[in-house]
């Protein structure tokens, strides 16, 4: 059915792929074969989250992720004041891999065209781990229900 050189093509193909594969899963999951994620029940990473929130995001997004006033209205510069992180607010709404983005590369990463964001890009200062245990602390925060829906979404999104 399959000739010598078919099983060697296939062979390669497959060779090809897992090696993909790894190096896929490897950039994923923060390379070295570190599993990296915004895991809320991972005590050290939401303790290291935690740190790294109030030195990097508290001044814009509230010690107690309340976010500032008026949210939701956007001021004379044209941009919305810093949202929320509690349950209250609308991060939430968003798999984990936009959140991951947003915050490396900057609020207007995956916003509409016009959109003006103050979100920094934090890609700079902060490492993958970091962002991802910032985000792990933030979701640490939210009630069962929000972080299962939440987990749900991301893993429906990829």
């Amino acid at each position: 059915m399959f000739g010598k050189t078919n099983l060697i093509i296939i062979g390669v193909i497959l060779v090809v792929m897992a090696a993909i594969g790894s190096a896929y899963v490897d950039v994923i999951e923060g390379g070295g074969g570190k599993v990296v994620g915004a895991d809320p029940m991972n005590a050290e990473l939401v303790a290291q989250g935690q740190t790294i929130y109030s030195k990097s995001c508290a001044d814009c997004h509230g010690s107690n992720l309340e976010g500032q006033p008026n949210w939701k209205i956007k001021g004379a510069d044209g941009m919305l004041p810093a949202p929320p992180h509690d349950a209250t607010g609308h991060t939430w709404h968003h798999p984990d891999k936009m959140l991951f983005e947003v915050t490396k590369l900057g609020g207007g990463h995956n916003a509409p065209a016009g959109f003006i964001s103050g979100m920094p890009a934090f890609g700079d200062s902060l490492s993958d781990e970091d962002i991802y245990a910032v985000l792990a602390y933030i979701k640490s925060r939210w009630p069962d229900d929000i972080r299962k829906r939440h987990k749900m979404m991301s893993e429906r999104a990829g």
